[in-house]
């Protein structure tokens, strides 16, 4: 069986809880976009993408990549605006992965976000010691649900994907890391727990969670889960109209 080398985290949902930010971000966008959506709803179904891919759902006329990345870039001054004075880490996270280093375990970031994005939490939060790799949305051609991402972490840790275990707050994060063939905790800052497919553990936050208990689990445990296409199809939307009022 094989053994737990690397622990690989999500940012989003993850290390922070940040989604209701984020979503409260997304509707004063679409606010000023006049766009009729629920953006708590878009990102239950699309948390984990990079922006620009949320946001191309939401449209019946397709948008240039140029006004996609000005549509994210507005939506990341909102964000950032509304957190700057928030910021803190997910309750237990700093004494987990301090505990996970001194137990010789290699620990990975893998993340929608782009690098500055990366750089406003990661930096600010004094977080980025505990990470031996950090690879967002600059670093990859395809974002979750892809497995690019995931594999990329591992290949940069050096580390076999069946050894590794993800941390991952959102369904097509979780259907990324089957994808890549890595196990899932599931991170409970959002969703409940039957909304995941197969996540090895659902937790609220990181305090009750130690490395030893990780790698007892871990080594009871076989492949991981196949990953349901349908999880990915079911979070299908249909474009919404302008508002025309």
């Amino acid at each position: 069986m094989p053994a737990l080398q690397a622990l690989i985290f999500d940012m989003d949902g993850v290390i922070i809880d940040n989604t209701p930010i984020q979503a409260r971000a997304f509707q004063l966008l679409f606010r000023d976009l006049d766009l009729k959506a629920d953006a708590n709803d878009l990102l239950r179904r699309f948390n984990g993408m990079p922006a620009t891919e949320i946001l191309e759902q939401l449209f019946d006329e397709p948008q240039s990549k140029e006004d996609l990345k000005k549509y994210a870039d507005q939506r990341e001054f909102l964000y950032r605006t509304l957190y700057w004075d928030e910021r803190q880490p997910l309750a237990g996270l700093v004494e987990f992965l301090a505990a996970a280093r001194a137990a010789g375990l290699k620990i990975g970031l893998g993340s929608g976000s782009a690098n500055d994005t990366l750089s406003y939490i990661l930096d600010h939060l004094d977080l980025r010691r505990f990470f031996d790799v950090v690879v967002g949305a600059d670093d990859v051609d395809a974002g979750k649900p892809h497995p690019e991402t995931y594999a990329t972490v591992a290949e940069k840790l050096g580390v076999a994907s069946a050894n590794c275990l993800v941390f991952e707050d959102s369904i097509l994060g979780e259907h990324a890391a089957y994808k890549a063939g890595m196990h899932c905790i599931a991170v409970l800052t959002n969703l409940a727990k039957a909304d995941f497919q197969a996540p090895l553990l659902a937790i609220k936050d990181f305090t009750e969670l130690t490395p030893e208990r990780l790698r007892e689990l871990f080594s009871q445990l076989g492949e991981a889960p196949k990953a349901d296409d349908e999880v990915a199809k079911d979070q299908d939307l249909q474009p919404v109209e302008e508002n025309k009022n």
